[in-house]
């Protein structure tokens, strides 16, 4: 059975760009959320192995959008991908689950790996 992943980015563009290589590399993608809000909900409905989630997001940091989901669903993985890369943020991410951190912009080989890693857990 494939794996199941949700995209979380407030830009198309990337959301886009994601889900065509993680397509390309045999996973689904279950949903595709632009901002916080429809990250919880989408998590909740779609259940899925994996998220992908920016830090940046409209209506929500993506911080609090890991705590909402790691409330809900303690055994999600969740990466996070994005332009921020501060140190104090990566190290806030990982201290509140995030299974690994991606700084954009990211070569295919670093997310493949990345999200391959996190699924054979």
């Amino acid at each position: 059975m494939k794996k199941r992943i949700l995209i979380v980015d407030d830009s198309f563009y990337m959301r886009t760009m994601l889900k065509n290589m993680l397509t390309d590399a045999g996973y689904e993608v279950v949903g595709e959320a632009p901002n916080g809000q429809t990250a919880l909900q989408l998590a909740r409905e779609t259940n899925p192995d994996l998220i992908t989630l920016d830090v940046i997001l409209p209506d929500n940091t993506g911080l609090d959008v890991l705590k909402g989901i790691k409330k809900e669903q303690p055994d999600m993985k969740v990466i996070i991908v994005s332009a921020v890369g501060q140190e104090v943020i990566v190290n806030e991410a990982v201290e509140n689950g995030a299974y690994s951190y991606i700084v954009k912009p990211f070569s295919e080989e670093k997310v493949l790996e990345t999200v391959g890693n996190a699924l054979k857990e």
